[in-house]
């Protein structure tokens, strides 16, 4: 079973699944949150209360995952178990509508979104704060470290990264002293060896986004697949591209579920053996689906030989979006 990674240069060890919290409580497929029911929510802090007694010691969330919901959740679930639990939660996704540059992060600004996420996490530091705005200006980067690094000085973070997909970004805010991760899309069908060399250059967490391609890789779907009205997702079974994505996921299916390992968590077990620094963040919406994601612990990373044919089949079908 595995046990720990390390989180980055903090050398702080963390369970080597972490739990993303932008899907529970129906979060994510509501426009009107005053729609999602009290037992919902009850359920929710239920089911992350779970995950920590099964092991769980990561959870990542965002200011702007249900305008606050995910964080006011994840705050009360941990209320008196925060022991040994690191969480991370993002800024600077949403727009600013009172500021004439709506996608300014001035001190100010960054410090009100920062002291706002402590208060619904009920906490008095964040372990690791995360910039969500993936293409933030590269020259205004500097600056903001420097925010950031302030708020390591004043006990409001310990930690910062960046949620971004590209390498250049990520690259510039390795140069920070307290930055030790960047969260990042990272799957089967989405590779990216650049920013997984450059956070083993710099000795950086590599927090996987998206690891199970939202339901792409649960073996749940097929290109006959049809969903529920008013379903986001619905449309990707009438575009070329996702039909391709769905049938190359059933050809893989074999490799990733031998020695009695479900879809699910042969996915997970693709993204540690593609690095030791990988941290995926899979989302949950139930116990049931909490429970499989986090036994996928005891099978641990995928043996080189699946790795390899899974390599060869997702080549040869000519999958997009790899790196």
């Amino acid at each position: 079973m595995m046990e720990f990674r390390r989180l980055g240069r903090s050398g702080m060890q963390v369970s080597p699944l972490g739990l993303g919290t932008a899907r529970m409580a129906g979060l994510g497929w509501r426009e009107d949150l005053a729609q999602v029911p009290s037992p919902a929510k009850r359920d929710a802090v239920r089911q992350i209360q779970a995950a920590v007694d099964l092991g769980v010691t990561l959870f990542d969330t965002a200011d702007n995952y249900g305008q606050g919901l995910s964080e006011r959740i994840l705050g009360e679930a941990l209320r008196g178990r925060r022991d040994g639990i690191v969480v991370v939660t993002k800024f600077g996704e949403d727009p600013l509508p009172d500021q004439e540059d709506p996608w300014s992060l001035d001190a100010g600004s960054v410090e009100r979104k920062c002291k706002a996420s402590l208060r619904r996490l009920e906490a008095e530091c964040i372990d690791l704060y995360l910039l969500h705005r993936r293409d933030y200006p590269l020259e205004r980067a500097p600056g903001l470290m420097e925010v950031l690094e302030d708020l390591v000085r004043a006990g409001k973070i310990r930690y910062y990264g960046w949620s971004t997909d590209d390498v250049e970004r990520a690259r510039l805010f390795a140069r920070g002293e307290h930055c030790i991760a960047i969260e990042h899309r990272l799957n089967v069908f989405n590779d990216n060896a650049a920013m997984l060399d450059l956070c083993r250059e710099q000795d950086l967490a590599s927090l996987n986004r998206v690891p199970l391609l939202a339901g792409v890789l649960t073996g749940r779907w097929s290109p006959e697949t049809r969903l529920e009205e008013g379903d986001p997702r619905a449309q990707w079974f009438e575009q070329e591209e996702s039909l391709r994505l769905l049938a190359c996921a059933q050809q893989i299916e074999p490799y990733l579920t031998s020695d009695g390992r479900s879809y699910v968590q042969g996915a997970l077990r693709w993204i540690w053996a593609r690095s030791p620094v990988t941290i995926p963040l899979p989302g949950f919406r139930n116990m049931e689906q909490m429970q499989e994601l986090v036994q996928a612990r005891q099978f641990g990373p995928l043996p080189l030989d699946a790795m390899q044919a899974i390599a060869e089949r997702v080549k040869s079908v000519g999958i997009p979006g790899r790196a």
